[in-house]
């Protein structure tokens, strides 16, 4: 093809135009933006450089083979990034589709850079897939490049339509995933495939939509109601985070916590009152500084991103206003990825204890409670961030050993004078040893008496002064003052010795 001034740019303009006016219309009756308007939405204006522009442009109605892949700057700070086109055979996946989305991979991975991914694709176009399926630069070689890239760049996807069959794995190994509710989904068959080989009649909403996967299967971390929300959670995530693993989180400029915030106040005499530890979190971080991450799932868990004095901070709380704070299967797992995330990004990890344990009964056993629980502390014990233990209320049983207590080297373990550190709660401990004793007293004032004597006898055992002065704990501390002293006690761990074991890796209780 030779090509003067004017027909390069009549193609460029072919290119950037997308597929047929027929399938940009659809895509706006659903609220849904171009691939191109994404991108420039996302990144600095001006910044963005295309690669790949010409990838298929001899076939009909493939410009950019359906993706577009580049680099950019986000508030000043490079990236890579790839966009499907949905406009194009529903931002299907062919040959150049694949290599596109590899070589852009690789990029990020060399340069060390964070990797964004905005997806919105049908899967692999089944006419190629000898192309784009099964050889060394086929699609298997875009999931071994995020996982050779997961934990040394940051790796977040913000999905907009489909993410279909084995697309679905894309935004499975980013770091997180922001859906836009009613058009996002996932899912590894379609539902006419599901009821043909199932027999089950479903929907692509009900069994693979943005609720469910960010309030039900945890694949998703934020739910979205619009793509400019979607694409300001991506710029949010990164704003917390290093452009990779040598180096350092990004300070800000130092806030005060919320004013007139009293964290006393917050927390109930009565550990059998629940309070919400979202709250405290917030009334202990910079004020506006707070990053939930997964909102919806596991909710007797919250973890997220905040700044303590302008400097990155990861939390981990149990929340009682869920489910008591009890450590569920699916609790015990958002909490390993999130301090494996931590951990390998350099952010320090603060743990904020209100934990009764992990919770028992057949059905949790059959989950795998045990397993997951010991995926948890896994997690806890190799994570060589600094890490500071701050036990709110109570931590007890393996809770304790979950929310990084004393065992596992933590840079502190701190107690508010409403901590209580123990095996159970005095309740369950007095009846576990007295049981029978309490069954056979007849007069329900000298059972009272009785019981109430044996729980005063069990608190006093586990007395925080007492703990402190075994050097259990390091520091009792006033609410008020608890902002000030993680403050001092992170930037004193700040260089520590960051090495955990003489291995290659460990063997993961999955």
């Amino acid at each position: 093809m030779k090509l003067d001034g004017e027909a390069l740019e009549q193609l460029r303009e072919r290119v950037r135009a997308g597929g047929a006016e027929k399938y940009h219309a659809a895509n706006e009756a659903k609220g849904k933006l171009f691939a191109r308007e994404r991108v420039a939405l996302l990144v600095d204006e001006g910044s963005f450089v295309e690669d790949g522009v010409y990838a298929n442009v001899l076939a009909e109605g493939l410009p950019a083979d359906g993706v577009v892949t580049g680099t950019a700057t986000i508030d000043g700070r490079p990236v890579c990034l790839m966009a499907n086109d949905s406009t194009v055979k529903a931002g299907s996946w062919g040959a150049r589709t694949v290599e596109k989305i590899i070589r852009i991979i690789e990029r990020a991975y060399d340069t060390g850079v964070p990797m964004v991914y905005l997806v919105d694709s049908a899967g692999a176009r089944i006419t190629d897939q000898v192309e784009l399926f099964p050889g060394r630069r086929g699609a298997g070689k875009i999931f071994w490049n995020q996982v050779r890239a997961s934990g040394s760049i940051p790796q977040v996807c913000a999905l907009f339509g489909p993410s279909a069959a084995g697309g679905a794995y894309i935004p499975a190994f980013c770091d997180v995933v922001a859906m836009v509710d009613g058009n996002a989904s996932m899912y590894l068959g379609s539902d006419r495939m599901v009821e043909m080989v199932t027999g089950e009649k479903t929907t692509l909403e009900a069994m693979g939509g943005a609720k469910v996967h960010c309030a039900e299967s945890g694949v998703g971390h934020f739910l979205c109601k619009s793509e400019a929300e979607a694409l300001d959670v991506v710029k949010r995530y990164l704003s917390y985070l290093p452009a990779n693993w040598t180096q350092r989180p990004p300070t800000a400029d130092a806030v005060d916590a919320p004013a007139r915030t009293d964290l006393a106040a917050l927390v109930p005499a009565s550990e059998r009152q629940a309070f919400d530890m979202r709250r405290y979190v917030k009334g202990l971080l910079d004020e506006g500084s707070f990053f939930e991450i997964q909102a919806l799932w596991a909710k007797e868990l919250t973890i997220g991103f905040g700044r303590l004095n302008g400097e990155v901070v990861g939390v981990v709380g149990n929340n009682s206003m869920f489910k008591g704070g009890v450590l569920f299967v699916d609790s015990a797992d958002k909490a390993t990825r999130f301090v494996q995330l931590c951990d390998a990004f350099n952010v320090p990890l603060l743990f904020l204890s209100d934990v009764p344990g992990f919770m028992v009964g057949s059905a949790v056993e059959k989950q795998g409670i045990i397993r997951h629980g010991a995926k948890m502390i896994t997690a806890i014990s190799e994570a060589t961030v600094p890490k500071i233990c701050v036990v709110v209320r109570k931590a007890y049983g393996a809770g304790l050993y979950a929310m990084a207590g004393p065992g596992f080297e933590p840079d502190a373990t701190i107690a508010l004078p409403t901590a209580k550190i123990a095996v159970m709660g005095a309740e369950a401990a007095v009846n576990a040893v007295y049981a029978n004793k309490i069954a056979a007293i007849g007069d329900e004032a000298e059972r009272a008496a009785f019981v109430t004597a044996k729980r005063e006898e069990y608190e006093r055992d586990i007395d925080i002064v007492r703990l402190a002065s075994e050097l259990v704990i390091d520091a009792i501390v006033e609410p008020h003052e608890l902002r000030a002293e993680l403050v001092r006690r992170f930037a004193a761990a700040g260089g520590k010795e960051r090495h955990f074991s003489r291995r290659r890796h460990g063997v993961t209780p999955v």
